[in-house]
């Protein structure tokens, strides 16, 4: 079993290798179509290009739902967008709040930082900002959010409950949170569970649902749903590199099903 930090350090890496092929793949049409190094990590990815403000530069398919629809982001809110990649989600807010408002987008890697400032310069936005920083410590100042938004990326993150805590501290009172995330019901096979291709690909590290909403119960949020659910199968092609075609079989038949649920919270308006 890897440590915390082998865990973040092998995401980082994965995920800084996508960025830097997006880059040098950017006048490419084809740069994000999947294939045998990307499918692992776009099997959830969720069509945005019909979205408000959808920049396709700014879409590596790494998601999987659409936090800001869940969100209720109004005019002149301030948002920060947890796992900000490249900035699909964080210019996708910044329709919403619009030039009164104020996007801040954190990620952990430098490449997907610099990805995503060069998109926010091409687009002239001089209220979205990006910040290289772990969301189990974030580099922002307690009560600053209306809205915190997260899209397939606490999965990735070894302390969980830490991250959620962040989020609270980070929230207004009567602040409110959506995430998207990839959980598990059932018992994932070991050659699955010991990938680090499938933790970087959000599958590894996922809690089972209840496990999941149990952490966002303990840090004390309020008015919680689970506001989307979804059911996805990973590829065979995904699978054969972890199993063998009977394993595939088995893996099939088992009671085993990864979903993809969107998550809504409040934070309490009077706290301690």
């Amino acid at each position: 079993m890897a440590s915390k930090d082998e865990i973040k350090n092998i995401v980082k890496e994965k995920y800084a290798e996508i960025a830097k092929k997006s880059s040098a793949a950017a006048s490419c049409s084809c740069c994000c179509s999947g294939g045998p190094a990307t499918d692992i990590y776009t099997t959830f990815s969720q069509d945005y290009s019909k979205k408000e403000g959808y920049v396709k530069d700014a879409d590596l398919g790494l998601g999987c739902g659409m936090p800001t629809d869940t969100a209720a982001i109004k005019p002149g809110e301030t948002v920060i967008d947890l796992g900000s990649g490249a900035g699909n989600d964080v210019f996708i807010a910044q329709r919403i709040v619009g030039t009164t408002g104020r996007v801040i987008g954190i990620d952990k890697t430098q490449a997907m930082i610099e990805l995503a400032q060069q998109n926010a310069c091409k687009l002239g936005y001089d209220n979205v900002e990006f910040r290289l920083g772990d969301i189990e410590q974030m580099p922002i100042d307690d009560n600053t959010a209306d809205v915190v938004v997260s899209n397939c990326v606490i999965n990735l993150v070894p302390d969980k409950l830490k991250a959620f805590r962040e989020i609270y501290r980070v929230l207004k009172p009567a602040g409110r949170f959506a995430v998207s995330d990839i959980v598990v019901n059932g018992k994932l096979p070991p050659s699955i569970q010991s990938a680090a291709e499938m933790y970087a690909g959000c599958v590894a590290g996922a809690l089972t649902k209840d496990a999941y909403m149990t952490i966002v119960v303990e840090v004390g949020f309020a008015n919680i749903a689970i506001a989307k659910e979804k059911v996805f199968a990973l590829p065979d092609a995904v699978l054969s590199r972890f199993l063998s075609l009977s394993e595939i079989d088995d893996y099939r038949q088992s009671d085993v099903t990864i979903l993809s649920i969107t998550v809504y919270g409040e934070k309490p308006s009077h706290t301690c």
